[in-house]
């Protein structure tokens, strides 16, 4: 994947979230941004707690993304966010996008769907050069 220089990558699993800057002109070269404070969004209806379903870690990360996502839809309505590149754990993905407003759609450039959070700089960016 060609990595617009200046766009943003975010990082996310069920509880944590990395923010990167590509400096790069040639290659991804990415500086880490601060993260902003996530807190829990509303979780989709398809993923109850019962005592049949007992999953709340689950419940509790569908909340983390769904605060993920509330957060990028803010930057990208306020104008603050450009491109956008997210990666994502498979299921943290899926559940990001149940959240995501039209104005963050149309700044996605990619999604990789990978959990990544625990690797460094030069990891991501070679997976996203792979991608």
């Amino acid at each position: 994947m060609i990595l617009p220089t200046g766009a943003t990558v975010a990082v996310v699993d069920g509880g944590k979230l990395l923010m990167f800057h590509n400096t790069g002109h040639e290659t991804v070269t990415l500086s880490p941004l601060p993260a902003p404070a996530i807190t829990s969004g509303g979780v989709s209806t398809g993923h109850r707690v019962t005592a049949g379903n007992p999953d709340h870690d689950a419940h509790d990360e569908d909340g983390f993304a769904a605060g993920v996502a509330a957060m990028l839809n803010a930057q990208a309505l306020s104008g603050k966010l450009g491109d956008l590149v997210v990666i994502a754990a498979p299921r943290t993905l899926g559940e990001l996008r149940k959240h995501w407003h039209k104005a963050l759609q149309a700044k996605l450039v990619g999604e990789i769907a990978k959990d990544l959070t625990g690797q460094t700089p030069d990891h991501i960016a070679a997976a996203i050069a792979k991608a």
